[in-house]
């Protein structure tokens, strides 16, 4: 990641970020009709690169590859990655379905034109500025449960009392300027 938001971006992550010791979001599966649900918002089909920042268990990249989609996991914890890389191989989908053990943050986000989130505000408000930055007009962004401060949610919905947000990426002159800090200044 490069960019205004680095210095600010490694002190409130720490030295040992982006590691199984100190994860970014804890591990939370996303039930199954709403994985539907932010797949259908997003309006996934199969001329689309989906990645899932923060896979898990894999269920929204399997679900994206079921329709077509040529889908990413990526995930810090390689427990994770196998539970996924085993779901993806039990569905027959590993030729659409693939996953990486990764920092989310180190992730290219080249060619993706959906990326999905299910992690907690700190993190979503990290990303945001270089989703913004690093993928083309008219990408999707969906978050499950969390918005991302300071850039204005296109669609949100509540499904079974559970919020999910859709964003789709503005031409350049459009795009919001990077929030300020939402939870005071890092020491």
């Amino acid at each position: 990641m490069t960019g205004p938001g680095d210095r600010l971006h490694r002190a409130t992550r720490g030295p040992m970020a982006g590691t199984v010791d100190q994860l970014d979001a804890p591990f939370w599966s996303t039930p199954r009709e709403l994985v539907e649900h932010m797949l259908d918002l997003a309006g996934v089909g199969a001329t689309d690169r989906l990645i899932d920042l923060g896979c898990g268990d894999g269920r929204i990249v399997i679900a994206a590859a079921r329709r077509g989609a040529e889908s990413l996991g990526i995930d810090v914890d390689p427990c994770r990655i196998a539970e996924a890389e085993a779901g993806a191989r039990a569905a027959g989908l590993e030729n659409r379905a693939h996953f990486r053990t990764e920092d989310l943050f180190e992730t290219s986000l080249d060619g993706a034109s959906v990326v999905t989130l299910y992690l907690v505000p700190l993190t979503n408000w990290l990303l945001g500025y270089r989703l913004q930055r690093e993928l083309v007009p008219g990408s999707r962004v969906v978050s499950h449960a969390f918005p991302i401060v300071g850039w204005p949610a296109d669609e949100e919905h509540v499904v079974e009392g559970r919020h999910v947000y859709l964003w789709r990426v503005p031409a350049e002159a459009d795009r919001p300027a990077p929030a300020p800090i939402p939870f005071g200044t890092p020491a």
